[in-house]
C-alpha cells in the first residue's frame, strides 16, 4: 500500500515539473502598474498570497478578484506568495492532522 501511495506521488510531482517546464518568463515583472505606478513586491506578496483562498472562493461566486498580482518585482514578490499561501494552508494542514490523533 505505502509503495502504491509514494509512486502516485512521484508521478504527480513528474507530471507537475513537466507542466511547469512549459511556462514562460512573465512579461510584466518590472513594468508598473498603469493606474498606480506602482510594481509589487515582498509585502504585497505576502498578502496575496494570505488572501488568495478568500480571492478564489470570492471569483467562484462571480467575482473578479485578483489572486496573483502580475507587475511584481519578481523573485521577493513570489517568495512573499508562497509564504502567504503556505501560511494559511500549513495552519490549516496542522489543524487537521491534530483532530486525527
Amino acid at each position: 500500500m505505502k509503495s502504491k501511495k509514494q509512486l502516485v506521488i512521484v508521478v504527480l510531482f513528474l507530471l507537475t515539473l513537466a507542466l511547469a517546464a512549459c511556462a514562460t518568463a512573465n512579461p510584466m515583472k518590472g513594468v508598473a502598474l498603469e493606474q498606480t505606478g506602482k510594481v509589487y513586491g515582498f509585502w504585497n506578496g505576502l498578502w496575496d498570497g494570505m488572501t488568495a483562498t478568500f480571492a478564489f472562493i470570492g471569483n467562484l461566486f462571480g467575482g473578479h478578484y485578483g489572486i496573483y498580482q502580475v507587475h511584481n518585482n519578481g523573485n521577493w514578490y513570489d517568495f512573499g506568495f508562497l509564504l502567504g499561501v503556505g501560511a494559511f494552508s500549513g495552519s490549516a494542514g496542522s489543524a487537521a492532522s491534530s483532530r486525527r490523533h
